[in-house]
Parts: C-alpha cells; sequence; structure tokens
C-alpha cells in the first residue's frame, strides 16, 4: 500500500508524524512553493521532514495543476491525505489515486460542513464538536466517513484551547485508522445528507461586539475569535479594542460604554444587559469604515 501526503501547515505536519509514530511510511509528498502563503496561519516547510524520512517532495502552486496530478498518478499512490490545504481536489486529482483521497474536517459530519468549524462550534453554544476523517469527492465535506473523534465542549471553551485538541484529535484518528488503511479493512460510510448543515466562512469584521448584545452572546464571540483567530473587538471613541479574554463584571455604574479600570488594568464594556470585562486587551487605530 503506497500513500502520498498534500499540506503545507503545521497541522498536516504532525499528522505526517503520527504516521512514522505508528510505524508508517509516506511514498510522496506534495506542498506549495517556498514564496507562497507564507503568511498563512500555521505555514510550514516540510523540506527537512522529508529529506530526513527519504520521502520524494514536489511544489506546486495548486494541487489540480496537471503536473500535480501527472506527479500523483505516477507514484502509483493508494491512499493520499490532504490536510490543511485550502484548495479543493478537483476529479483529476481524486482520479489519479487508486483507492481514495482522505480529509478531515473538525465537525461531526454530516453536521457542520463548510468553513469556521471551530469558531461556529463555540458561537452556536454546542455541547460536543468533534473531527471527521472521510474520503474526499467532489462535494463539499460531504465523502464517506471512514473514522471520528468526539470531543466535548465546556461552558467556557475557548478557540485556542478546541483549536489544540482538534490538532490531538487529528493525529489519534490517524493512529487509530492507520493499521486499518494498511490492511484494507476500513469500511467507508456514506453521510446521511438529510441531516447535513452547513456552516459559513467569517470574516474579521464578524467579530465586531455590538452594544445591542446580551453578556453571553459577546463571551461566545469572544471565546470564539480569540488566538489563533482575529479576535473580537469594539470600535468607540476613534479606537479599535480588541478582545482577546472576558469575563463577567458588576455594573460599576458608570456611563460610558468602555473604559479602563485603572487599578487593575481591564477594559470594561457595556452590553444590552450587563458588563463584561477584560483582563487582555489591546487598543488599535480604528481602520476606515469598510465600502459598499
Amino acid at each position: 500500500m503506497r500513500f502520498g501526503f498534500v499540506t503545507c501547515v503545521e497541522l498536516g505536519l504532525s499528522c505526517m508524524e503520527e504516521i512514522y509514530q505508528a510505524s508508517g511510511r509516506l511514498h510522496l509528498a506534495l506542498t506549495l512553493p517556498d514564496e507562497k502563503a507564507r503568511k498563512k496561519s500555521g505555514r510550514v516547510y516540510l523540506d527537512d521532514f522529508c529529506r530526513r524520512r527519504g520521502i520524494p517532495l514536489f511544489k506546486y502552486p495548486n494541487i489540480n495543476d496537471p503536473d500535480a496530478v501527472e506527479t500523483i498518478r505516477a507514484n502509483e499512490i493508494d491512499w493520499l491525505f490532504i490536510i490543511g490545504w485550502s484548495q479543493i481536489a478537483r476529479k483529476p486529482v481524486l482520479d489519479a489515486v487508486k483507492r481514495g483521497a482522505i480529509g478531515m474536517h473538525p465537525t461531526l459530519l454530516p453536521r457542520g460542513r463548510g468553513r469556521a468549524a471551530i469558531p461556529w462550534a463555540i458561537i452556536k453554544g454546542l455541547e460536543e464538536t468533534g473531527v471527521t476523517m472521510f474520503q474526499l469527492d467532489e462535494g463539499v465535506d460531504s465523502g464517506p466517513i471512514l473514522a471520528q473523534e468526539r470531543l466535548p465542549l465546556s461552558a467556557d471553551e475557548t478557540a485556542t484551547r478546541l483549536y489544540r485538541r482538534v490538532a490531538q484529535a487529528h493525529r489519534n484518528l490517524i493512529g487509530r485508522a492507520w493499521p486499518r488503511l494498511i490492511d484494507d479493512s476500513l469500511s467507508p460510510q456514506p453521510q446521511d445528507d438529510a441531516e447535513a448543515t452547513y456552516w459559513e466562512g467569517r470574516r474579521p469584521q464578524d467579530g465586531r461586539i455590538d452594544e445591542d448584545m446580551v453578556v453571553a452572546q459577546a463571551d461566545r464571540l469572544i471565546r470564539a475569535t480569540t488566538r489563533p483567530y482575529p479576535g473580537a473587538f469594539i470600535d468607540a471613541a476613534g479606537k479599535r479594542f480588541r478582545i482577546w479574554q472576558s469575563q463577567a463584571a458588576s455594573d460599576p455604574e458608570r456611563t460610558t460604554r468602555i473604559q479602563v479600570d485603572k487599578t487593575t488594568g481591564s477594559l470594561l464594556f457595556r452590553l444590552k444587559d450587563g458588563w463584561l470585562e477584560s483582563p487582555d486587551w489591546e487598543e488599535e487605530e480604528q481602520p476606515p469604515p469598510e465600502q459598499p
């Protein structure tokens, strides 16, 4: 059985490391050219890892380029992992692999197809989420399920913590599935499309905290968009206040919407039904209004 891997981010590299922890082997790796996506969150370079393990490494700006497809086909890959890769693998890529391409999605599919899975799980107040290993098809997160790991969510879950748990779940799934990939005993289970839900992508400006939000709503938004995401924010008095952490505050009986506690340095801000305070915040210049 021959395996390939496509990634350009730390999460994918950690999964490659897990394969070798399981005494596995990769026969091909594909990544972006060095000059591409340098500012991409979690961007990594695979050269050292592949050189130390004798893995042929190829660099293409798009996984769907004819040269990339031909490289996959020429290396006679049975299973191709595509993890942490923003481009959708089209039919020629899927057809170039003998058994299939494998992706990971940080929800319990078929629920939560789409984008921004970690922030949405917190914003929606879910009691659990998870990670799904699935076989890629021509749809969006719609292919047959190979394995899942469930992750309960606490009432104070943050994106920082959930991101780490999701990363570990990726490794766990690789470790569990690897022996069954080797002996070809995995049995893909079709998704129930009737149960599918779709989550939209999120933009940095979606982190805006409005004055008409209630405390619970704003707190979820802050926890959902904290590091490694762009963070929630309040615009006031020509400044942008970036909020990374919050906690409930008693009503300080103040008249202004937002102010700094001179004793603790925390930022206090008013919402529709109460106050929050943040011990971890930053002040920025407020950007100009968005153009319609």
